[in-house]
């Protein structure tokens, strides 16, 4: 059972995501981001959605998924975009750092993962320079399992991820070079823009000019 308030590793990593976007233009908000058909309201969309859905609301999208979670999250995200603002969404996160929301059976490092992930999507796929913090990362990296990996799709086969930037490793193969923050998101089957990755298997990864 979650606790009243979020630890305070991930209240601060909600923290620098809502800084990051109280910087970005408009022009940015609708930017595409790393995950595939959603610009960045979308993502912010999403990752706010725990905080604005009430149970009811949770159980009649669930049912009109037909129980698919990924197409019931896809067509809340796109809806919230659409009738949210960029200032509504970020006073949401703003709003909620300490938000006790844990995903199920992900516990409150499932919700760091998640607020990591979406947050590397938005200001990866802008070019922004933003790093998160070794010891967030640590705990990310240190959770992923293969359950999680096949659960993205993500096809290593042939292909060991090896961080630049740390001792890390995962998989067995050719080895697939980038910053330990890039390579999450290759595990999480993002495709990365040209640059990020080196090694034999880097162009299978990144996505097309």
């Amino acid at each position: 059972m979650a606790g009243d308030t979020a630890p305070d590793w991930v209240a601060a990593q909600r923290r620098d995501v809502a800084s990051m976007l109280a910087g970005l233009t408009s022009e940015q908000w609708d930017a595409p981001s790393l995950c595939a058909g959603w610009r960045t309201r979308e993502v912010i969309a999403h990752i706010t959605m725990p905080y604005r859905l009430s149970p009811p609301r949770f159980v009649l999208g669930m049912v009109k998924a037909r129980g698919n979670f990924n197409r019931m999250s896809d067509v809340q995200a796109r809806e919230d975009a659409r009738t949210l603002t960029a200032e509504q969404l970020l006073r949401t996160l703003e709003e909620n750092v300490a938000h006790p929301w844990e995903p199920p059976g992900g516990g409150f490092e499932g919700a760091l993962s998640h607020d990591v992930i979406h947050g590397l999507d938005v200001s990866v796929a802008l070019g922004l320079d933003r790093r998160v913090p070794d010891d967030r990362l640590d705990r990310v990296l240190g959770g992923i399992r293969p359950k999680q990996v096949k659960y993205f799709g993500t096809d290593l086969g042939g292909v060991q991820l090896t961080a630049d930037d740390r001792t890390w490793t995962y998989g067995d193969g050719a080895p697939l070079h980038g910053s330990a923050q890039d390579l999450l998101l290759v595990l999480c089957g993002r495709r990365l823009p040209p640059g990020h990755l080196t090694g034999d298997p880097s162009p299978r990864f990144t996505a097309p000019v």
